[in-house]
């Protein structure tokens, strides 16, 4: 079944893989960026989710084209690296509306039509960090671990109404951000992981396609971490 899709952060990297597997498999896709352009087949809606107004024009756009949003994936995020005794206010606000404030306001927003149509699924990208931990990342490690909280208050919140809320938490995947980084660096990253290897976007993507298929209906409130064996789950 053809479904309407919206992906916030969809025009690059992991974002950029979800919404090219979900029009591979025939859905209808509404990626919402600030800035950048749409994979070829999405529509494209400019969104900063940190303005509510302009998360709900998104919504709005998606449902105009495409009918009531039915599959939800909050991917927009940053990093704004610094230890703790350094890390400016402006660092930690900057992280927070981002990566928390604006998973709130899609949230919200995707909950309004679900709950009309007692049908839905809302992915939240998390990271292998938010059980983890990692020094030099306290207000992004704060912001996805925040999203567990979220997804389970959600699924205890609206679950009834055949809504699902999960966490998909990456480890370290090759994506357009670390492909510049130094080569000791991702060796350092390999070395980590129990798999060897770093996780490819479409490691993600599948992850994703499954928590959001009908065969994932019984599924809310988990944590899938797709890290090589990293976090183990912690």
């Amino acid at each position: 079944m053809s479904r309407s899709v919206l992906v916030t952060g969809g025009n690059r990297g992991i974002g950029r893989a979800i919404v090219e597997r979900f029009l591979a498999e025939g859905h209808k896709v509404c990626s919402a960026d600030f800035g950048g352009e749409a994979p070829a087949g999405a529509l494209g809606v400019n969104c900063n989710v940190t303005d509510a107004a302009q998360v709900d024009a998104a919504f709005a756009a998606a449902e105009a084209a495409h009918g009531p949003v039915e599959i939800v994936i909050a991917n927009a995020g940053i990093t704004k690296d610094g230890l703790i005794m350094r890390m400016t206010d402006e660092q930690w606000d900057a992280v927070i509306d981002v990566n928390l404030k604006g998973c709130f306001y899609t949230a919200r927003r995707a909950v309004k039509s679900m709950m009309r149509n007692k049908y839905g699924r809302v992915v939240f990208m998390g990271s292998v960090v938010g059980l983890y931990g990692n020094a030099g990342q306290v207000n992004y490690s704060s912001t996805k671990a925040a999203l567990i909280g979220m997804a389970r208050s959600l699924t205890r919140e609206v679950g009834k109404r055949g809504i699902t809320f999960n966490v998909v938490a990456p480890g370290f995947i090759e994506t357009e951000m670390t492909a510049v980084l130094p080569a000791e660096v991702t060796d350092g990253f390999k070395a980590q992981t129990p798999a060897g290897r770093m996780g490819s976007v479409d490691d993600i993507a599948n992850a994703v396609a499954f928590l959001t298929s009908d065969g994932a209906g019984y599924i809310s409130g988990a944590v899938i971490p797709v890290d090589g064996g990293l976090g183990m789950g912690h």
